[in-house]
This record gives structure tokens, sequence and C-alpha cells, in this order.
């Protein structure tokens, strides 16, 4: 059986079609979301004087995961945006295997740095 080759053009396509996946998919679910949410919220008058800020729920990964599994429609568009951030850092982290499999330390040093830094900024922490 003949090992699959690893090259550039090989890992540009993979990361492409991940990237397009990742993008389509978690659109769809923020369009899922929001056609829930119209037909949810139709009868809600809006009122524009005051500012509400999102609920607790919409702040951490197990209540909406939760939320989107019973089609909470702000649940679900949260979790396709939440999809969306995590596509380009699906792959970097892709890239790592990538020039691992390629036997390239020095890319793969600087995919972990470039790994680290998304991660350190996603989460929120501050200098």
């Amino acid at each position: 059986m003949k090992q699959a080759t690893w090259n550039d053009a090989k890992v540009e396509q993979i990361v492409g079609r991940l990237l397009q996946i990742g993008v389509s998919l978690a659109g769809l679910i923020v369009l899922v979301g929001g056609v829930l949410y119209l037909f949810g919220n139709a009868h809600v008058p809006l009122n524009y004087r005051s500012f509400q800020g999102e609920p607790a729920t919409l702040r951490s990964m197990r209540p909406i995961i939760r939320g989107a599994a019973h089609l909470d429609s702000r649940e679900v568009i949260q979790l396709g945006l939440l999809l969306l951030i995590g596509t380009p850092v699906a792959r970097v982290a892709f890239s790592i295997m990538a020039f691992a499999m390629e036997r390239d330390r020095t890319y793969v040093a600087v995919t972990f740095i470039v790994l680290g830094i998304l991660l350190y900024s996603l989460s929120g922490a501050t200098l």
C-alpha cells in the first residue's frame, strides 16, 4: 500500500477545504439561528431606549452548546460565531501537524507560537 505524500500543494488544498467547510458550516448555523430567532421573536416589541447586554448563557461554551442542542435561537447563532472564530484556529493547528509530517521543525515552532498567541488572545486575558 502506497503512503500518501505530504507536499505544499496537498497541504494547501487541505487547508483551503478546511477553511471553506468551516466558514460554510458556520454561516449555515448562523442562518438557521437567525431564522429561529425571527420566528420565535416576531411578536416581541423592540425597545431601543435601553441597552440590554447578552445574557450570561451566551458568554461560556457549555451553556451555548446546551442551548444550541435545544434549538434556542441566540445560542445557535452564538455557536455559529464560535465555529467561525474557531475555523482559522483549526487551520493553524492543522498546519502544525502538516509541518511536523514534513519534518520542518522551524515552521512547527513558529506555528506553535502563532497558535499560542491566537489562543491567548481568544481567552480574553490581558497583560
